[in-house]
């Protein structure tokens, strides 16, 4: 258990901050279901709308450091393939 102050101060930062990461990421995965799940009904049009935001979420949780940049550059890049390819 945290002896000193700033122990302390750093468990409960830590709380929170994991809260807020665990919500973005969650909300990453969510529109990035959105637009897999457009390019299974073959709606390009759509898929593409989607993609566009899910590609904003998922650039600034990798700036916020949820994500590596590596991984979202590759999960962008794997869903822009998927849509090219319909």
């Amino acid at each position: 258990m945290a002896n000193h102050k700033s122990a302390k101060t750093r468990i409960v930062r830590n709380k929170k901050r994991s809260v807020i990461n665990g919500a973005r990421r969650s909300r990453v995965r969510t529109f990035v279901k959105k637009v897999d799940a457009l390019i299974a009904e073959n709606n390009k049009e759509a898929a593409a709308e989607a993609f566009k935001v899910a590609e904003s979420e998922m650039m600034r949780a990798a700036q916020k450091g949820v994500f590596k940049k590596n991984t979202a550059s590759r999960t962008v890049s794997r869903l822009a393939q998927k849509i090219k390819a319909l």
